[in-house]
């Protein structure tokens, strides 16, 4: 396909992005204007509340690119956390999840705007057309004509129903299981039509195989390897057949990933490249230099760097930074059971042996809702902004920042630190200062194992948030974890966020698309990490005091809602009701931020899904 030349034209794209704390509606001025396959990159304008911020966005635009299969090479991709498998549903770590994004697919995708686009089927099931019953308690999907996975064999509905019946096998622990809720079966009607029951009217049925982290796989390839026997299938893990545009060809687990061409890809004349390379180790600062600085490589993704370093990079001209906020947002996790290692198979296990709904197994000191309350009230969250993220970041006090209809303001007090009144709180529950400064209560010291990934974003915010604690009577330990190990999804490594083998923990969260019935799913009780579900639940703060009945009522509410509003109303409480317990504290609204090599063509960043969902369209430019 040659594209236009010569021509020069603008088109104004109106984005609608969120800021933090009190949420207004941000409105972002796009210009793209094309000229001979250029680059163009524009000065960008935006309101928040009264002041005006500049920003740059980097828009690639179609120009002189490849039109036929594999002619541009080789795709160089950096994901410095590196993969530890291809398939997604075994981990909850985005770096897997994109990266199995190259090879398996959805049904559908989100959109780089967060609209849904049919995939791997012919159009979105709605009531109007037919594919969502009157009722709603079922969805309808009929798949494209010719499909087939790289193995050369045809994709049929018989697929759709054993990718879901995997995930819904309570032996395995699904990491996707939240996006089935209150599914009741699958059923192939024929073969590309495939429908999805429900145990209840569902006003959003997307849930299922919408996004990159619920994808399609074969039953043929997989068939032994449902319930407890998934995470030891590595052949099929590390070497899944799928109908995207690549293929694996090497894995070599928390390191590279090799990949080639898929021969048997839908579109003849794609991807664009012959070979993609998805690379892991080092860390944010030596991925975004190989793309900024050096060229070496095509794109970089989750640029955690310092502010200053990396614009101090960008300056070399060799590739651009890309930055779009969605729900991401970095926060404390905290750990409500017992992290002991002397309790063996027990430690940070959620445990009700009377079935009271009561945790048996309690944190020694993280029960107390004072202690949680003032360790959220001694954090200064604008210097943390100040001192690692920048531009690309902002105080965040909510769980879900986005979108902005769903954003809460009842928790704004987070973005002022209030140090005296964590002393008060403290004081008042009987922790007491000894002679260290460090507060002590009936023989317990309040002295804080706190681990994250290695990065040095994140050990700079460990630094400051330990200087912080330090001046409410809090002892602090840092640690940090490999990237690949801490995010991976092995049952038998300690040190995954999902073992959670620690007192605090830190990490970003975020989910796929715009709808977040889903994500708000993972903290109900059923979601608690431990080894019944081989620690890939997302319940990771193991909080669950007493059902959460309220909680999952709301969440049933919100399945059963089809209008917006309530849906918002419903989504603020939700959010709020486990922030203002302290089970998880919000630090930081991330920007999304990934640097581009100027010659590459195709990219559409996208926060609302996989950054490589359309990495079938990507090419180098005069290639």
């Amino acid at each position: 396909m040659k594209l236009r030349n010569a021509l020069v034209f603008s088109l104004i794209l109106l984005v609608a992005l969120l800021v933090a704390a009190c949420q207004p509606e941000t409105i972002v001025e796009t210009v793209i204007v094309e000229k001979e396959g250029e680059t163009v990159v524009e000065t960008v304008v935006v309101e928040k509340e009264g002041e005006t911020i500049v920003e740059t966005v980097v828009v690639e635009v179609e120009g002189e690119g490849a039109s036929s299969r594999g002619s541009s090479g080789t795709l160089n991709i950096l994901y410095w956390q590196a993969a530890s498998t291809m398939n997604p549903y075994l981990s909850g770590g985005t770096k897997d999840i994109e990266a199995g994004s190259l090879v398996v697919e959805p049904l559908a995708h989100y959109d780089e705007a967060g609209n849904i686009l049919p995939w791997l089927v012919e159009e979105i099931p709605t009531v109007e057309n037919g594919g969502i019953s009157e009722d709603l308690t079922s969805i309808t999907w009929k798949l494209k004509e010719g499909i087939l996975w790289s193995d050369g064999t045809p994709l049929t509905a018989a697929d759709v129903v054993f990718s879901g019946e995997y995930c819904l096998n309570p032996e395995m622990g699904c990491n996707a299981l939240s996006a089935f809720a209150d599914v009741e079966s699958f059923e192939a009607l024929d073969d590309l039509s495939v429908k999805i029951n429900f145990s209840k009217p569902k006003p959003f049925p997307y849930g299922p195989f919408v996004g990159s982290t619920s994808p399609i796989i074969q039953a043929a390839q997989f068939a032994d390897c449902t319930g407890a026997a998934a995470q030891e299938c590595t052949e099929q893990n590390f070497y899944p057949i799928g109908t995207g545009p690549f293929v694996v060809e090497e894995f070599r687990a928390n390191d590279t990933v090799l990949l080639k061409a898929n021969e048997n890809y839908r579109d003849p004349n794609k991807p664009y490249f012959a070979e993609a390379v998805f690379k892991g180790g080092g860390d944010a600062a030596s991925a975004a230099r190989a793309v900024l600085e050096t060229g070496e490589a095509d794109y970089a993704w989750n640029l955690q760097v310092e502010p200053e370093i990396l614009r101090a990079m960008e300056a070399a001209g060799k590739g651009k930074v890309i930055t779009g906020y969605g729900p991401s947002v970095e926060r404390l996790i905290v750990n409500l059971t017992n992290p002991d290692p002397a309790l063996g198979d027990n430690r940070s296990v959620w445990i009700d042996e009377d079935g009271d709904g009561v945790n048996d197994n309690p944190h020694p000191f993280l029960t107390d809702y004072n202690v949680r309350r003032a360790l959220s009230l001694a954090i200064d969250r604008g210097i943390l902004v100040q001192v690692g993220y920048g531009d690309a970041g902002r105080p965040g006090c909510n769980i879900l920042p986005a979108p902005a209809a769903y954003s809460s303001t009842a928790n704004d007090e987070c973005l002022v630190q209030n140090v005296d009144e964590a002393n008060r709180l403290l004081d008042e529950a009987g922790w007491v200062r000894g002679a260290d400064g460090i507060r002590e209560k009936d023989g317990v010291r309040l002295s804080i194992l706190y681990q994250t990934s290695t990065n040095s974003v994140r050990q700079g915010t460990q630094a400051l948030v330990k200087q912080m604690w330090e001046a409410i009577g809090v002892e602090t330990e840092l640690r940090n974890i490999d990237s690949a190990v801490f995010f991976g999804g092995d049952p038998a490594s300690p040190d995954t966020y999902g073992k959670f083998y620690a007192d605090i923990e830190m990490f970003t969260n975020t989910f796929d698309g715009t709808d977040p019935e889903s994500y708000m799913g993972n903290w109900v009780c059923a979601e608690v990490s431990g080894p019944e579900n081989q620690w890939l639940g997302n319940n990771i703060p193991r909080w669950c005091e007493n059902g959460n009945a309220e909680y999952q009522a709301l969440i049933d509410e919100m399945a059963g809602t089809a209008d917006l509003a309530r849906r918002a109303e419903i989504g603020k409480a939700l959010n709020d009701m486990i922030v203002q317990d302290y089970a998880m504290i919000p630090l930081i609204w991330r920007g999304d931020v990934s640097g581009v090599q100027n010659t590459l063509l195709g990219v559409r960043f996208n926060v609302w899904d996989s950054e490589l969902w359309n990495v079938a369209d990507w090419s180098r430019s005069g290639q």
